[in-house]
C-alpha cells in the first residue's frame, strides 16, 4: 500500500518516518561481494554453515559476534543474500568510502548516538533488505557478554526476524583487532535459526527494548558457544588494543 499520489509505501510514514530517507543503493554491491568473496576465498579456508536459516526474501537482521575487522567484509561477502552492514564512519573516505557508499553500506558514528544511521537501516528493512548489526559494538572477545540496544530497536520498529551469526577465526589469540590471521587459516561463518520479533508500535519503551536486547544477546551468545564446540575454533579472547566502539 502506498501514500496516494506519491508511490511511497505507507509503512515509511510510521515512526520513525523514513519516507524522506533515500533507499540504500545496491549498484556496486554485487561487484563488491564478488571481489571480496574471491579475495578471501583465495587467502583463507572459509566455511559457511546454516545459510538456509537466512530467509530468502523480506527484511532480515543479521546479528553477529565481533572479534576483528575482517568480520564485516567476510560476512558481507559470503552471506546468502546481499547485505547492508553498519561500518565505522571513518572508513567512508576516498575511493574506499565511495565504493562502500555505492554498495549501500551504512556509515555510523562510533561514540555518539547516530539517528541518521538508524533511519537508513529502518528504511532498508522496510524495503525488504538485509541489514547486518554487531550488537557488541566494537571488536571484543566475541563471546557476546554484553549488547547494545540498536539491534533490538530495529527489530521492534520493523518486525524483521533476527538471524544469529557466529564468526570464528578472523582473529587469533594475541592479535590486535586490525590484525589478520595467516594465509590458509580456517574461518567459519555460521548462521543460526532466525528469531521472530513482534513489531512494537510507537512509543517503544526503554524497558521493552532492553528486555529484547538481552534475549537476543543470549541467543547469539549460545549460538557462538555452540559453534565453538562444533568447529573446535576457540574465541581469541580480548585483544591487546581492544577498545569498545560505540556502534548500534
Amino acid at each position: 500500500m502506498s501514500i496516494a499520489g506519491t508511490g511511497v509505501p505507507s509503512q515509511h510514514t510510521a515512526l520513525p518516518r523514513t519516507d524522506h530517507v533515500p533507499p540504500l543503493p545496491e549498484r556496486a554491491l554485487p561487484l563488491l561481494r564478488a571481489v571480496a568473496r574471491a579475495r578471501y576465498s583465495r587467502r583463507y579456508r572459509i566455511e559457511v554453515h546454516g545459510g538456509p536459516y537466512v530467509p530468502t526474501h523480506g527484511p532480515v537482521l543479521l546479528a553477529s559476534n565481533h572479534i576483528g575487522h575482517l568480520d564485516r567484509p567476510i560476512l558481507v561477502a559470503v552471506a546468502p543474500r546481499r547485505v547492508h552492514a553498519l561500518a565505522e564512519r571513518e572508513m567512508f573516505t576516498g575511493a574506499t568510502g565511495r565504493l562502500l557508499s555505492a554498495a549501500g553500506q551504512v556509515p555510523v558514528a562510533r561514540t555518539d548516538a547516530d539517528p541518521g544511521a538508524v533511519r537508513r537501516c529502518v528504511r532498508a528493512l522496510r524495503d525488504g533488505c538485509v541489514v547486518a548489526v554487531f550488537p557488541e559494538g566494537g571488536p571484543g572477545d566475541g563471546g557476546v557478554t554484553h549488547s547494545r540496544r540498536g539491534l533490538a530497536y530495529l527489530g521492534l520498529v520493523t518486525g524483521a526476524p533476527v538471524v544469529p551469526v557466529a564468526v570464528l577465526g578472523t582473529r587469533l589469540p594475541g592479535q590486535c583487532v586490525h590484525d589478520h590471521p595467516p594465509s590458509r587459516a580456517r574461518v567459519v561463518v555460521a548462521f543460526g535459526r532466525s528469531q521472530r520479533v513482534a513489531p512494537q508500535p510507537w512509543p517503544r519503551r526503554r524497558a521493552e527494548v532492553g528486555a529484547l536486547a538481552e534475549r537476543l544477546r543470549t541467543v547469539l551468545a549460545d549460538h557462538v558457544a555452540a559453534t565453538v564446540a562444533v568447529t573446535g575454533i576457540e574465541l581469541p579472547g580480548r585483544a591487546p588494543d581492544q577498545a569498545q566502539e560505540d556502534t548500534p
